[in-house]
């Protein structure tokens, strides 16, 4: 399907997806949001390709600000209002960077662009991590921004669908990703069930439109930080099962990457880059009304009655509910899920999961602060 299994917000189906008038667009996997409507045109067309320098050389001339590329995972939602944040604030300013947040015209090749240098940092998910390096790609993750899944099996409220045994004889709407089936045969299996019990659908990353126009039963792959809210105020109330009460284990559901080149070469920029994150996302959890105003005004089009409830969703996710630093990952977390992609064999053997993350970076950024 692609080279590596990216989680994917895929743009050009988004977009596809708007011009036929559908009022939504799911995610795929681990995929971030919904569709706010004619957010995605707006995306593709004014976020453009980075401007920074390579990340070989990414220091500029003495007294310049710094110049970095953050490829985002999807366009932009309340779980980026950090990286806006960032920039209203002045933090990255104070750093001495100059960022361009931007939306890749195809996320799906976000890590192999980080990995050769062509942009500096990505939103990324952890099996992507763990696939890219299984696959030689040099990425490294160095923060986690969610620190719970937001992944859901959704089902409309009215089919009563509630928890996974219902889900026997039922058409399942995935996006072909393969860990996906690894998700819902384990959520299956937490009943009794197996794959076989279930009908699946590959309805591509057309998951909401084909849950709410009956085509499915159920969907796995959208955000009940997101999606939910957006079929309730379309008048079609959902139900989420969250996978991770029913057997997967728990992992990070975003993270900040860079390329252990950067890391190696150009730690002071990395570090700074980390320092203005963190702080932003501080001020986004302590203003998030205006978080979202910053959201709205970098992408007019964003949905900001969706995005106001959703932020009050997100924010906990952020820090775990106030029990961990922003951006903290442990090696426990990294290990079990990789282990649990290997038990479906989605990764392989040889891959050391303390090479595909590291603390370094957000443990400096918060003694600093």
């Amino acid at each position: 399907m692609h080279t590596l299994i990216f989680r994917q917000h895929w743009i050009v189906v988004a977009v596809a997806a708007l011009l036929a008038g559908t009022l939504f667009a799911g995610c795929g996997g681990n995929a971030a949001t919904g569709t706010p409507a004619g957010s995605a045109a707006t995306a593709t067309t004014s976020a453009t390709a980075p401007a920074s320098a390579p990340a070989g050389s990414p220091a500029g001339t003495p007294g310049e600000a710094t110049k970095v590329s953050i490829a985002l995972d999807w366009y932009p939602w309340s779980n980026h209002t950090g990286l806006y944040m960032a920039q209203s604030t002045g933090a990255f300013a104070d750093q001495g960077i100059e960022p361009n947040i931007y939306v890749p015209s195809d996320p799906t090749t976000a890590l192999q662009l980080v990995a050769a240098g062509q942009d500096d940092f990505t939103i990324s998910y952890q099996a992507d991590v763990l696939i890219a390096r299984q696959q030689g790609l040099d990425v490294v993750s160095i923060a986690a921004l969610v620190q719970h899944p937001l992944n859901t099996i959704m089902t409309l409220q009215s089919s009563g669908i509630t928890e996974p045994a219902q889900l026997k004889g039922k058409t399942i709407g995935m996006a072909g990703v393969p860990s996906d089936d690894a998700l819902l045969k384990t959520v299956l299996q937490s009943a009794g069930l197996t794959l076989d019990d279930v009908k699946t659908v590959n309805v591509g990353f057309d998951l909401m439109p084909a849950l709410l126009g009956k085509r499915v039963d159920a969907i796995i792959g959208a955000y009940y930080v997101h999606e939910a809210i957006l079929a309730q105020q379309q008048g079609q109330p959902v139900n989420a099962i969250n996978v991770a009460d029913f057997g997967v284990p728990d992992y990070y559901e975003l993270l900040l990457v860079t390329s252990g080149e950067m890391i190696r070469d150009h730690a002071d920029v990395v570090q700074r880059v980390v320092n203005a994150v963190v702080a932003g996302y501080a001020a986004a959890a302590a203003n998030p009304d205006e978080a979202i105003d910053q959201l709205v005004k970098a992408y007019p089009e964003t949905d900001a009655a969706v995005e106001r409830e959703g932020i009050k969703l997100i924010i906990p996710m952020w820090t775990d509910g106030g029990k961990v630093p922003f951006g903290s990952q442990t090696e426990e977390r990294w290990t079990s899920y990789a282990d649990w992609l290997r038990q479906h064999d989605i990764l392989a053997g040889d891959v050391d999961v303390t090479k595909a993350f590291t603390n370094t970076f957000i443990e400096h950024a918060h003694m600093g602060h």
